[in-house]
């Protein structure tokens, strides 16, 4: 079992929406059995809550589940039990450093690393800039690059079904 996190500010937007839109392909690609997923925040504003109503609704619009979903944080042991902790943006991945310290054995990347001909490095924060659109084609186009990219190193296999 490969294990993937998401990670935000606060766990209501982003990874949320990260965590549902990358489920969805899993599932599709029938892999469900062989990757887990999940995702948290670095800050602690929102924990206990369902995803913001802007994800919501994008994630119904595109007939994609969030049931189930509340935010949580970041946790300690989340360096030592998922392989692949995903940030959304630079200053996600200093925050889980600073949170796990050096003693993480999981891969800290930011989400748009797996588009490298993406215009933006960061996924821009829907709760600051409202275009929760934006946010979903780029959360979109990055999971199917981060699927195929599992798929490609051998990381996940189609065996593992």
């Amino acid at each position: 079992m490969y294990r993937v996190l998401f990670v935000c500010l606060g766990n209501i937007c982003r990874s949320p929406m990260a965590e549902a839109v990358f489920r969805e392909r899993v599932a599709r690609a029938g892999l469900s059995g062989a990757i887990e997923i999940d995702s948290a925040g670095t800050g602690d504003w929102h924990l206990g809550k369902p995803p913001h109503e802007g994800t919501r609704r994008i994630l119904d619009a595109q007939g994609i589940s969030y049931e189930g979903m509340l935010a949580r944080g970041v946790r300690p042991e989340d360096g030592e039990r998922f392989d692949l902790l995903v940030a959304m943006d630079e200053s996600n991945v200093k925050a889980i450093r600073e949170a796990l310290g050096a003693k993480t054995r999981a891969e800290v990347v930011r989400f748009l690393s797996f588009v490298p001909d993406a215009r933006l490095t960061d996924v821009p924060d829907p709760y600051y800039t409202g275009d929760f659109e934006e946010t979903y084609a780029l959360i979109s186009e990055a999971s199917d690059r981060l699927l195929a990219h599992l798929l490609e190193t051998g990381k996940v296999t189609a065996a593992a079904r």
